[in-house]
């Protein structure tokens, strides 16, 4: 594990600190757009990667040996030292001790270099306050905070910043594991309009397009799997007995949504 910076005894200028990097090349799919100190850079793709981690509970931890298990540089913050007890001893980030909103902490993480920033603490206020230090100070392009109240999470996303509601997915998760029985949502974005489900196509749907399942504004069909194989859908795709289908629903209208998939079908899908 690289050596613990505590920022106290440093100057407050940290510009200059030298973290040690790595060059990763990443699919031209992660590509961004940033403009740092003036100077227009392109990341993540054919560049060096720096991420920042702020938190090392277990999500913080986690992510950050992952992080650099796949090539990034990261540098983790936590106010505690002992916090960093739990990366692996072969950890080859940096480990910084302070409050995560600190300016000079962050610089001393290598901030005004990143190309991304995940705010896990436990703590909602400390992580909004983190993200936005990133994005609105430093102009960091992705940025990411764990948020428990979803009502919070909700707003945050309307300002630009990502959010993970772990609440609400936790209790989804649950709801799967003690209820196997019972249809859950799979994803469902921090507003809670949208939700993604996965639903098993009963027999007296066989031989109907799919699309027929779909309703203008409440529900579209956006993939399939069959005998184990993914797959998009086409307007000409019938559906199969033992069929799985993944739907994005209005999250309002789920209900309707089962309703109309365990009826039997009608001229036109429903409406």
């Amino acid at each position: 594990m690289a050596e613990v910076i505590d920022p106290a005894g440093l100057d407050s200028d940290l510009s200059d600190v030298d973290v040690n990097r790595r060059e990763f090349f990443f699919p031209s799919s992660w590509c961004s757009h940033r403009i740092d100190n003036g100077v227009h850079r392109d990341t993540w793709r054919w560049c060096e990667v720096h991420v920042v981690v702020v938190g090392c509970g277990r999500v913080g931890s986690g992510l950050a040996a992952t992080l650099v298990e796949q090539g990034h540089t990261v540098s983790v913050i936590d106010r505690k030292a002992t916090a960093f007890r739990r990366l692996p001893e072969n950890f080859s980030g940096d480990t910084i001790v302070g409050v995560g909103f600190d300016r000079t902490r962050l610089r001393a993480a290598g901030i005004e270099r990143a190309d991304a920033l995940a705010a896990v603490t436990n703590g909602d206020n400390s992580n909004i306050l983190i993200a936005r230090t990133a994005r609105e100070f430093f102009h960091v392009d992705r940025v990411v905070a764990r948020i428990y109240d979803q009502r919070r999470a909700a707003i945050y996303e309307r300002l630009g910043i990502s959010t993970v509601a772990t609440v609400q997915w936790a209790i989804e998760r649950v709801l799967r594991r003690i209820q196997p029985d019972t249809d859950g949502v799979e994803w469902v974005d921090p507003s809670a309009r949208v939700c993604l489900v996965e639903r098993v196509v009963p027999i007296s749907w066989a031989g109907r397009p799919l699309v027929d399942l779909e309703a203008e504004g409440r529900s579209r069909v956006v993939a399939l799997t069959r005998l184990g194989v993914a797959q998009l859908i086409s307007p000409a795709l019938l559906a199969q007995e033992g069929d799985i289908v993944w739907v994005a629903v209005d999250g309002d209208h789920i209900g309707d949504f089962d309703r109309h998939l365990a009826s039997a079908p009608s001229q036109g899908g429903l409406h």
